[in-house]
């Protein structure tokens, strides 16, 4: 990919698994034994979903840290990003990103499109957007399990199976699901979706994050649908910069770190141990470092000058 040793590398699956996340010797090994044991297989599929939600963040600094203000779907852009610069990226960029490291460990999988509840921000969660989200299935001995990295504070931490219903953990107490469903908007009442949500403790009314179906999408779908939410001055993205990283303990999730424009918190559980405000462009700079891990070029930080989002305190 990005040099002929990275490529001779990256022809050994194992190889692309131990770049891509600080595995342990017990998950490499157990990678390379679990071919024939589905349960095996689904508890390796969970613990690299976890360590890269714990690994690289939900974010969209591409969007205003740059020269360009543009994203990428490309293989070798998404492997230079993650790998090379230790970066995150939004839905697209993590789960195509991801969808490519499981197929080169032979997992079976399936990208597909998403629609994003207006509950997300605000609303009554009856009214869902275009397609904006990248999902991916995969499927383990017959069965299909909805696999995300990338819908940030909100998303999924572990597979889950396309059955309604099942109740499943998150970092405790919030807990998620999926349901299937006709939409409110549907004029076919045969037309039904999955529906993933969430909520904060079991006492909580669940609150919708998004909708799929099973159907396939392909690359220049989300060539089409990557310049809209990347571009378009309606889309959230372009005027805000935001980012979304899981906190890991002991090989298990326990909390989250999030910034949105100038706000930073730390969360353990559902409850806030640290807030942080920055009030100005070397104060949020900090915080990247700091709380995500990222560094940006000198090039990439004077990309936000004259952006709405630039913090000119």
């Amino acid at each position: 990919m990005a040099s002929s040793e990275q490529a001779s590398e990256c022809d050994n699956p194992l190889a692309i698994a131990t770049n891509f996340v600080p595995l342990t010797d017990e998950l490499r090994d157990g990678l390379s034994k679990a071919r024939d044991q589905p349960q095996s297989i689904l508890n390796h599929l969970t613990l690299l979903q976890q360590y890269h939600l714990a690994t690289y963040p939900f974010e969209n600094l591409s969007l205003h840290y740059s020269p360009t203000h543009a994203i990428s779907l490309d293989p070798d852009v998404l492997y230079t990003k993650f790998i090379e610069k230790g970066r995150g990226g939004y839905c697209m960029e993590n789960n195509a990103f991801f969808g490519t490291v499981l197929r080169s460990l032979g997992f079976e999988v399936t990208n597909v499109g998403a629609r994003v509840s207006d509950a997300v921000n605000g609303g009554p969660g009856v009214k869902y957007g275009s397609w904006s989200h990248m999902v991916n299935i995969v499927t383990i001995a017959g069965t299909k399990y909805m696999v995300d990295v990338g819908f940030g504070g909100n998303g999924a931490t572990a597979p889950l199976p396309l059955k309604e219903d099942m109740v499943h953990q998150m970092i405790a107490p919030s807990q998620m699901r999926l349901i299937r469903t006709t939409l409110p908007e549907h004029t076919d009442a045969n037309q039904r979706v999955w529906i993933y949500q969430v909520r904060q403790t079991p006492d909580d009314h669940w609150l919708p994050i998004y909708c799929f179906t099973e159907v396939e999408f392909l690359p220049q779908d989300y060539e089409m649908m990557n310049f809209w939410t990347s571009q378009s001055r309606k889309s959230f993205f372009t005027y805000a910069t935001m980012l979304a990283k899981m906190v890991m303990e002991e090989g298990r999730l326990v909390g989250t770190v999030t910034m949105k424009d100038a706000e930073a918190k730390k969360r353990m559980g559902n409850e806030v141990v640290e807030t942080r405000t920055c009030r100005n462009e070397r104060e949020r700079l900090e915080v990247l470092r700091e709380w995500f891990g990222i560094r940006l070029t000198q090039e990439e930080e004077k990309g936000i000058r004259g952006m709405v989002t630039e913090l000119k305190g």
